[in-house]
């Protein structure tokens, strides 16, 4: 089965909702050209990182963020991993990123796990308590954000329990650059997956964003990878080449979990 993945590498505007739902209109429309099965958005795409001011500007249920999504997947039947964004609840802000299918239904919710204490996302931020995996169009996903991809045995559980693909949505910023990359590819090879991961890009006040999203291969080879600027990255992928490479090199047959306690 091909899908054809398209990433919208977004300079994201620092605390301004309105500002980015435009640009990220504009994206849309343009990717829409290029005909994809799934399109991709980063972390955090409505608010950046303006984590002092959640409380005032996260979306409340993720409602708006949510019928953006479901309004642009109808109209250009497309189906997203809708990035993350700031959702505020009762009990306070998560991270959450959002699927929908190109019916226009939410599919799955997914909050960050692993909260980045270097940029102070445990002070204002709530850890989620579900797993990542999901389907469409009829196969099996899993979606990470960003400070995931550094723990392995999470990703592990994900596709332990059939993903064939892991996409990716980050702020990821440009002095780990190296950190990005290698860990991407690592997952790749590791999970015998494919890997989609969608970086913003620009600057705020404290942070230079690194870019350089990717779409990964199960070898671990790189199929396409963008710069450092806003630009959408397109590639198609053969999601059976996943079961292929997994008989050939059967490390999921293989693993002996009863001993990695």
């Amino acid at each position: 089965m091909k899908l054809k993945i398209s990433c919208l590498q977004m300079d994201i505007a620092f605390g301004d909702p309105n500002k980015n739902f435009q640009t990220a209109d504009k994206l849309i429309q343009q990717a829409i050209a290029e005909n994809p099965d799934i399109i991709v958005l980063p972390e955090l795409w409505t608010t950046g990182y303006d984590l002092t001011r959640l409380d005032e500007i996260a979306d409340k249920g993720a409602c708006e963020s949510i019928d953006f999504l479901k309004n642009a997947a109808k109209k250009y039947k497309v189906n997203f991993v809708g990035g993350s964004v700031a959702n505020r609840g009762e009990n306070g802000v998560k991270n959450t990123l959002l699927i929908i299918n190109k019916d226009g239904t939410l599919v799955h919710q997914y909050s960050k796990l692993h909260l980045f204490k270097l940029m102070d996302e445990h002070l204002y931020l709530k850890s989620g308590n579900e797993k990542g995996l999901f389907e469409l169009e009829e196969r099996s996903f899993a979606g990470m954000i960003c400070y995931d991809i550094r723990f392995p045995e999470w990703i592990r559980t994900h596709t332990a329990q059939g993903a064939e693909a892991l996409f990716v949505v980050a702020e990821w910023p440009a002095p780990r650059l190296y950190h990005w990359r290698t860990l991407l590819i690592a997952r790749a090879i590791e999970n015998q997956c494919f890997v989609i991961a969608c970086n913003r890009a620009g600057s705020d006040f404290n942070n230079q964003f690194a870019g350089h999203s990717m779409i990964i291969d199960p070898w671990g080879e790189i199929i396409t990878e963008a710069g450092n600027d806003e630009e959408i990255l397109s590639a198609e992928i053969e999601l059976d080449r996943v079961n292929e490479i997994r008989k050939q090199i059967p490390i999921f047959e293989d693993r002996k979990p009863e001993f990695y306690k």
